[in-house]
C-alpha cells in the first residue's frame, strides 16, 4: 500500500527530545529556538529529513511552528489543528492559538527582560522575518542566524531524498520546456532582472516539465533553479536524481552540485528576482542588494493551467470518481459496526490502485468516523482505528496522483442512521457548496471576495469552520498549489484555468465531522440575455464527480436552486460515471443519484 498505518510520533518522545534541545541553546548561549515545519524550498510538503517540528514535539500537522525557549515551549496552531494538537504533544509543550496570538507577542511575554533567539536561515524566508524582526523592535529581544539546533540533537536523522527525475511528457504539460523558459524569460528582461532565483521544487520542475520523488505524495523532486533572461537554467540538483533526464533537458539546462549553490550566488550578476516569501533568510544574505524583490516567476503560470492540463485533470476526475463510487457502493452494503477506518482506507487504495495510471495517493487518506471526523486532518493509525458504528458520519477525504491529473475529493457518509442535529449541518454545508459552485463573478476578484459564500448558511445558523474554503490543485503537481485560494487572506485575482478545491465543513468536537468537497476549474462565464455586455465575467467547471449522501440532506431546507443543482450534477455523475461501473454498482449509483 501507499499508505500505512503506523504511529510516526508519540508525545513521550518530545520531552527527553525537547532537553536535550535545551542542552544545545545553553551551550550556544541562546535563549530559545525556532523550529518551523518548513525546509529549505519553503514548500508545504517536507521530507522526512526536514520534520523537524514532528520529531520535536510530536505534532504531525502540515502547518505551525514551536518556539523552544528555555522555560517554557510553544507549539503554534491554526484553527486546522486545535484538537489534533491535544492528543499528539506532551505536556511539555504549550499549545497556542495562532494567529490569534502572534509568535512576537508571545515570545515579549516569555522574555520580559530580552535575550537571543536562534534560527535557522536555512528554514525561513526574509519576508517572515521582517514582520517578527519589526514585531520585536525595542524589545530586547535579538533574533540570530545559527546552525540548525534539532539536527544537532536529532540522532539517525534520515538522509535527504534522492528519488530518481522522470521527464513529464509535453502531452500531459501542453508546453514544452523551451517554450516555457522563453515566456518567462521575457517577462524577467521586461522587468529589467538578469534572472530569477527560483526555490519552491513544483515550481522548477513545472517549469522544466520534469517530476520526482522526493516528497511523500506529492510528484517533486529537491532542488534549484536560476532561470536567466536568456531563457537558460542552472539547476542545483543532485547528479544521481537527474541520469534519466539529461537529454530531455538539454543544452540551455546546465546542472550544478546543490553544494555549490552558495558561492554561485554570491557571485550571481543581478539584479536577481527574489521571492522574499519563499526563498531562505540565506539567500537574501548572499544576494545582498543584488536581490530584487518579485513574486516566483513559475507561480502564477504554473496555477493557470492550459487546454491539456485542463484535459487530463477531468480525464483523471473520470477515473477516480468511478474508484470512488465503487467505494461508496461498496461501503454502503457494510453493517455498521462491522468495519473500520482503515478497512475503508485499504478499499479505497485497492480500488484506485487498478488503473495503471496512478502513481501515488495525493495526500494521507483522511477516514475519521464519528468523533474522529471533528479531527480536521485527522490521520488513522494502528492506534486509533475506530469502527463505523450506527448513527456516525464518516469523513473520507482522499485523492489520486495520476500522470495526467491530482484529484482531491472529500464526502460525508452516513452510517446507518443519521440524527437530525447531523442533517441540519449537512445541509448547510452542503447550501454553501452549491453555492459557490453556481457562483458567476466579475474578473478581478481574489479568492477573499467570493470565499464567504460557502460559509453563509452557516454563518447564519450561528457557526462556522476553522479553515480556508478552497485551495489550489496541481497538475500531476503539490495537492496544495498557490498562489490562488479561496481564503479571506488571498488577493490573487482568479483566472481562468486555475483549478480549486471547494470544501466547506462543519466540526462538532467530541461528536461528528462534515466536509463536502469538489474540485472546479475557473472559466470565462458566457454572456447572458440582458447582462453588459462589457463585464467580463468568470464561472466555475466541476471536475469531481461522485455522488453526495442525499440521507444527509434535509430537502426542505435546501432552496429550489440549490436542489436543481444538485439533481442536475447528479445527473452528470450517472451519465459520465456509470458506464465505468460494474453492474451492481450502477445500479447502486442510479439510486444514489435519484432526483431529490
Amino acid at each position: 500500500m501507499f499508505q500505512s498505518f503506523e504511529v510516526t510520533a508519540r508525545p513521550e518522545q518530545g520531552p527527553p527530545r525537547l532537553a536535550a534541545l535545551r542542552e544545545e541553546l545553553l551551550r550556544a548561549g541562546l535563549d530559545g529556538f525556532l523550529v518551523p515545519r518548513a525546509d529549505a524550498h519553503q514548500g508545504e510538503y517536507v521530507a522526512p529529513r526536514d520534520d523537524r517540528l514532528a520529531w520535536l514535539t510530536g505534532f504531525t500537522g502540515s502547518a505551525g511552528f514551536c518556539a523552544a525557549l528555555r522555560d517554557v515551549a510553544g507549539v503554534f496552531i491554526d484553527g486546522r489543528y486545535r484538537t489534533q494538537v491535544k492528543a499528539q504533544v506532551a505536556d511539555v509543550f504549550t499549545p497556542v492559538a495562532w494567529p490569534e496570538t502572534s509568535l512576537a507577542d508571545w515570545v515579549k511575554d516569555q522574555l520580559p527582560e530580552g535575550g537571543v533567539i536562534g534560527f535557522d536561515p536555512w528554514l525561513h524566508t526574509p519576508g517572515q522575518m521582517d514582520l517578527l524582526v519589526d514585531a520585536l523592535a525595542g524589545s530586547g529581544i535579538e533574533l540570530r542566524r545559527v546552525e540548525n539546533m534539532v539536527d544537532r540533537v536529532w540522532e539517525n536523522q534520515p538522509a535527504p531524498p534522492m528519488g530518481k527525475v522522470a521527464a513529464h511528457p509535453e502531452r500531459f504539460a501542453g508546453e514544452s520546456h523551451e517554450a516555457k523558459r522563453q515566456r518567462l524569460a521575457a517577462d524577467l528582461r521586461a522587468a529589467g532582472q538578469k534572472a530569477a532565483l527560483i526555490t519552491l521544487p513544483d515550481s522548477h520542475n513545472w517549469l522544466l516539465n520534469i517530476r520526482g520523488q522526493d516528497i511523500p505524495r506529492n510528484p517533486v523532486a529537491h532542488g534549484f533553479a536560476v532561470l536567466h533572461d536568456d531563457a537558460r537554467v542552472d539547476l542545483f540538483m543532485a547528479a544521481e536524481k537527474l541520469v534519466d533526464v539529461l537529454d530531455h533537458l538539454g543544452p540551455e539546462v546546465v546542472p550544478h552540485d546543490p553544494e555549490a549553490l552558495p558561492n554561485y550566488l554570491s557571485a550571481l550578476e543581478g539584479p536577481v528576482r527574489l521571492d522574499r516569501q519563499s526563498a531562505p533568510v540565506l539567500f537574501a544574505d548572499l544576494l545582498g542588494d543584488r536581490a530584487q524583490a518579485g513574486e516566483d516567476p513559475c507561480a502564477l503560470p504554473k496555477a493557470c493551467k492550459n487546454e491539456a492540463e485542463i484535459a487530463g485533470a477531468a480525464e483523471a476526475h473520470l477515473r477516480d470518481g468511478a474508484a470512488v463510487v465503487e467505494l461508496l457502493a461498496w461501503l454502503d452494503a457494510q453493517e455498521p459496526g462491522a468495519i473500520t477506518e482503515t478497512k475503508v482506507v485499504r478499499r479505497l487504495e485497492e480500488l484506485r490502485r487498478r488503473d495503471p495510471a496512478l502513481r501515488d495517493i495525493s495526500f494521507e487518506t483522511i477516514s475519521g468516523t464519528g468523533p474522529n471526523g471533528a479531527i480536521i486532518h485527522y490521520r488513522v493509525n494502528e492506534e486509533t482505528d475506530s469502527v463505523l458504528e450506527d448513527g456516525h458520519l464518516l469523513v473520507l477525504d482522499s485523492g489520486g496522483q495520476y500522470l495526467d491529473g491530482t484529484t482531491d475529493i472529500t464526502r460525508t457518509i452516513a452510517i446507518g442512521t443519521p440524527d437530525a442535529e447531523a442533517r441540519s449541518a449537512f445541509t448547510r454545508v452542503l447550501s454553501g457548496m452549491i453555492a459557490m459552485s453556481r457562483l458567476r463573478w466579475p474578473r478581478g476578484l481574489a479568492g477573499r471576495d467570493i470565499e464567504m459564500l460557502g460559509r453563509l448558511p452557516l454563518w447564519m445558523a450561528g457557526q462556522d469552520f476553522d479553515h480556508g474554503l478552497g485551495h489550489g490543485v496541481g497538475a500531476y503537481l503539490s495537492v496544495h498549489e498557490g498562489p490562488q485560494r479561496l481564503s479571506r487572506m488571498s488577493h490573487v485575482p482568479l483566472q481562468p484555468g486555475m483549478i480549486l478545491s471547494n470544501e466547506p465543513g462543519y466540526y462538532r468536537e467530541g461528536a461528528f465531522g462534515i466536509r463536502i468537497e469538489n474540485l472546479l476549474v475557473v472559466q470565462e462565464a458566457p454572456a447572458l440575455p440582458g447582462g453588459d455586455a462589457h463585464r467580463k465575467m468568470l464561472d466555475w467547471r466541476t471536475l469531481t464527480l461522485a455522488p453526495i449522501d442525499r440521507r444527509l440532506i434535509d430537502v426542505e431546507a435546501l432552496s429550489p436552486d440549490a436542489r436543481d443543482w444538485l439533481n442536475a450534477y447528479h445527473r452528470d455523475v450517472a451519465e459520465k460515471i456509470g458506464p465505468r461501473l460494474s453492474p451492481v454498482t450502477k445500479l447502486w449509483l442510479d439510486a444514489a443519484t435519484a432526483p431529490l
